[in-house]
């Protein structure tokens, strides 16, 4: 019997990135390789043989993510000339990002495991260590601040970072709610004006 494989034609990155809508939309323990197979427009054998299982597939997608949209707005953040204008700029394309009409609502990093259970503990410890660059990232451009003198030398960013990527998380919870954007952009300056950088300098 001749094996089944990839069908003529088949387009892996386009296949990918169907996957990463669909982890994105549903999450991962919700979603089935039925369901990924049918959006990708491929029959599970060569699902299968193309990324190994639904893991590899989640993972792969989560790959992309990183890549494409969280590196856009990881690099809003990086262009800023002033740590402050850094904090506002990736709130505001992150808020416009969770909203965008062309795809999911809200972050896939920050939603698509959250409701991955013991069974699947490696899933879920892979998007904690996804989740946590994003955190990483916004420790770098702090502590960049304080090394230019920007931020004084005591200043907590460690402490900042953490608040910012748990208003990040909110957001994207906000936005997959069905919150507006104009809201969502309210609340980032809300952020901003909670935070400030010259307070931020003198008490760390």
């Amino acid at each position: 019997m001749a094996r089944t494989g990839r069908p003529r034609g088949f387009d892996r990155d386009a296949a990918l990135h169907t996957a990463m809508l669909v982890f994105w939309e549903r999450g991962y323990a919700t979603t089935s390789t039925t369901d990924l197979s049918a959006a990708m427009g491929i029959n599970p054998p060569s699902l299968y043989a193309a990324f190994t299982n639904k893991e590899q597939l989640f993972r792969e997608a989560v790959e992309l993510y990183e890549h494409t949209e969280a590196e856009s707005t990881r690099q809003v953040m990086d262009e800023a000339p002033t740590v402050r204008e850094a904090l506002a700029a990736l709130l505001h394309e992150s808020v416009d990002r969770f909203t965008a009409e062309d795809r999911p609502r809200g972050c896939m990093i920050a939603l698509a495991a959250t409701d991955s259970a013991t069974a699947h503990e490696s899933v879920r410890d892979f998007a904690v260590r996804c989740r946590a660059r994003t955190k990483s990232a916004l420790k770098d451009r702090l502590d960049t601040a304080v090394a230019s003198g920007e931020l004084a030398g005591d200043a907590d960013t460690d402490r900042l970072a953490a608040f910012f990527t748990t208003f990040l998380n909110g957001l994207s919870l906000q936005a997959r709610d069905g919150a507006e954007r104009a809201q969502l952009h309210d609340l980032a300056d809300m952020a901003m004006h909670a935070w400030s950088g010259d307070r931020a300098a003198r008490e760390g």
